[in-house]
């Protein structure tokens, strides 16, 4: 596979500096990508730098993935308004361990083959490094007018809120220089990626290592990603789509890739799946011909979750979508574990009841007086005639059911339905 044929076609490639396809036709080629280590867990925003690391090693190449433990200490001005929040070391150490575990569903690290995947911390080589030694040998290299030329600083400071650019972060663009510089000393490095942001940070790598080993290095980036609508990809009303099932859960991540547009589904199953260009196309001319099924949105939703998560989380997220939309059974809603279930009806309205109340209580008792689902049991009593209210997805057709702890899901939730769409969740403490 040629690496950068793979790019283009999933439209994965914004610049690319001159030899860098011929360097990669030439030999295996180790290539680097800088990942921001502020949490332990990656988000989607990441998704498309992993993506190209992934593709990278798929076409023969050798991945390292660099976790930023001392660009990570300043914060990078790319793209940013403001500086972010410095983190100590412990912390940084805890999320870097945890962004390789993920890592490890896109890369291989534990083979022997020649290729394998690398994680390298940027600190390990910075914490030693004095400040008079930088100045002194790397700072001397570059002029202030090159770094004030960079998009990137000089859209800080022109910009409308700017309160102007601190010395930490001026130097940033020399520090992510330098690692560049270490990596194509100490493994033999030849090409940084990244977002297209950080084609100045990454040029700026390539010129140090001209001066400063005397070699030729390369740079390729991949464009932004946006959605079709022109929002901003993988921030919701509730913030990032994280890929620790502990921030964003499997159904919630199922569920984002399943409702975006048919614009963005055509543009995501080429960056976000490893499917195969005739598999693509397939898959597009097939939704097309029917775009009312969805069938685009949900294979890139099982791919992706599966990729990231597992293909048990895909099923309970099926699952899961079937008991919400679908005409699911009460034996399904049995299998849901408690953040699924959580997940699934989050933001419908809660009871909290007393678990001890629940020896066979009556089903009138617990849904008017113990939790105010129904304003009487007038109400009840003729919904229950119209078959209109459900317990744990089963229709109830009994007013004096008695409702014992034996019906509670995972021994701590009762779900009552109201009606066609109306849920309500008992939680008995």
């Amino acid at each position: 596979m040629n690496f950068v044929e793979e790019l283009k076609w999933r439209g994965m490639l914004h610049d690319m500096m001159p030899g860098t396809e011929e360097q990669l036709a030439k030999e295996m080629t180790s290539a680097y990508l800088g990942i921001d280590p502020t949490a332990d867990s990656l988000h989607i925003g990441h998704l498309c730098g992993v993506m190209m690391l992934r593709h990278f090693q798929r076409c023969g190449h050798k991945p390292i993935a660099l976790v930023g433990g001392a660009t990570g200490m300043i914060g990078d001005p790319s793209g940013k308004s403001a500086e972010r929040n410095l983190l100590d070391e412990k912390t940084l150490r805890h999320n870097q361990e945890c962004i390789k575990k993920q890592l490890a569903r896109f890369l291989d690290f534990e083979s022997d083959a020649p290729n394998a995947a690398e994680l390298v911390n940027n600190y390990d080589w910075m914490k030693d490094f004095t400040f008079l030694d930088f100045a002194r040998n790397v700072g001397k290299l570059i002029t202030v007018n090159y770094m004030m030329a960079k998009d990137s600083v000089k859209k800080r400071l022109n910009g409308e809120n700017s309160n102007g650019m601190s010395f930490t972060e001026f130097t940033y663009q020399l520090l992510q220089g330098y690692d560049y510089v270490y990596l194509n000393k100490n493994k033999n490095c030849k090409l940084q990626m990244g977002g297209s942001d950080q084609w100045g940070n990454i040029t700026t790598g390539t010129e140090l290592i001209r001066r400063m080993n005397g070699t030729e290095a390369f740079a390729l980036t991949c464009p932004l990603i946006t959605k079709a609508d022109g929002g901003k990809f993988g921030k919701t009303e509730s913030g990032n789509i994280w890929l620790d099932s502990r921030y964003t859960s499997p159904y919630k991540f199922y569920q984002f890739w399943l409702n975006v547009s048919d614009e963005d589904a055509k543009k995501y199953i080429k960056i976000f799946t490893s499917l195969t260009k005739e598999e693509i196309e397939m898959l597009i001319a097939e939704h097309e011909q029917a775009p009312h099924l969805r069938s685009l949105q949900k294979r890139l939703a099982k791919e992706v979750t599966i990729m990231v998560h597992s293909e048990n989380d895909y099923n309970m997220a099926i699952e899961a979508s079937n008991i919400l939309f679908g005409g699911a059974t009460g034996e399904a809603l049995k299998k849901l574990d408690e953040d699924t279930l959580l997940s699934v009806f989050e933001g419908v309205p809660q009871f909290e009841i007393d678990k001890n109340d629940l020896n066979e209580i009556k089903i009138a008792e617990l849904l008017t007086e113990k939790a105010a689902v129904f304003s009487s049991k007038g109400e009840l009593r003729k919904m229950i005639q119209n078959g209109g209210v459900g317990i744990n997805k089963e229709k109830i057709s009994d007013f004096d059911l008695l409702v014992g702890k034996d019906m509670l899901l995972n021994e701590k939730y009762i779900l009552v339905q109201k009606g066609k769409k109306n849920y309500f969740l008992l939680i008995a403490k």
